[in-house]
């Protein structure tokens, strides 16, 4: 089996999954951190749109070569964002006011964007707390430039993904009550991400049960 047929029934294998768990529209972002851009590439031909890059450098070299719908899912460090906003489309990984005056100032395009928030307040592994997600938000909904689509969320280590998500669901639905346009929910990578569509991920980040183990 080559490398194209490898993706290829990996990929088959995790949309099947996606449509047999979803009642709604689902976007699967195929996450390319640390694989070439080769693959990249196979992904474009097997028909995805939408990629994933945790890091600024391998977004930047790999968007410049394979077209498609590019999100930013790591970390934001303050002194990243004028390239990160130079080729990302979307970015789930806001959590700070700070850097959204950055992007503000920067960002060459509009972009859309998810809040992310902390389910345990461990901040060390990024997300804002529920006291401080409302105030962002109203800060990216005012923009003119740019749009607020929704959350993102990560299971805290050691927490059941069932109880996290629907966790976040009821957060997400809240959220929706003061931000109604805010409907996308980017939840899940590849050991949860049907548990996560089942509690309403609009958006899972998929990598290595699409292109294997790093």
């Amino acid at each position: 089996m080559n490398r194209k047929e490898e993706i290829s029934h990996k990929l088959e294998d995790v949309r099947a999954k996606i449509a047999n768990v979803a009642e709604h529209e689902v976007c699967l972002i195929a996450v390319t951190k640390t694989f070439p851009i080769s693959d990249v590439q196979i992904l474009h031909e097997l028909g995805v749109t939408d990629f994933g890059e945790n890091r600024d450098t391998e977004g930047l070299e790999k968007s410049a070569v394979v077209p498609g719908t590019w999100h930013f899912q790591g970390q934001i460090q303050s002194n990243k964002l004028k390239s990160i906003t130079s080729w990302a489309n979307v970015i789930h990984s806001l959590d700070d006011p700070r850097h959204f005056e950055i992007i503000e100032k920067v960002a060459p395009h509009p972009l859309q964007i998810f809040l992310q928030v902390s389910l345990d307040g461990a901040d060390h592994r990024g997300g804002a707390g529920l006291e401080d997600i409302y105030a962002l938000a109203a800060m990216v909904d005012k923009s003119a430039t740019h749009t607020l689509a929704g959350l993102m969320s990560v299971p805290p280590l050691g927490v059941d993904p069932n109880l996290a998500f629907a966790q976040l669901a009821v957060i997400h639905t809240d959220f929706m009550g003061q931000f109604p346009e805010a409907r996308s929910l980017s939840a899940g990578m590849s050991g949860d991400y049907e548990i996560a569509i089942s509690h309403g991920a609009t958006h899972v980040r998929v990598g290595s049960s699409i292109l294997g183990s790093r």
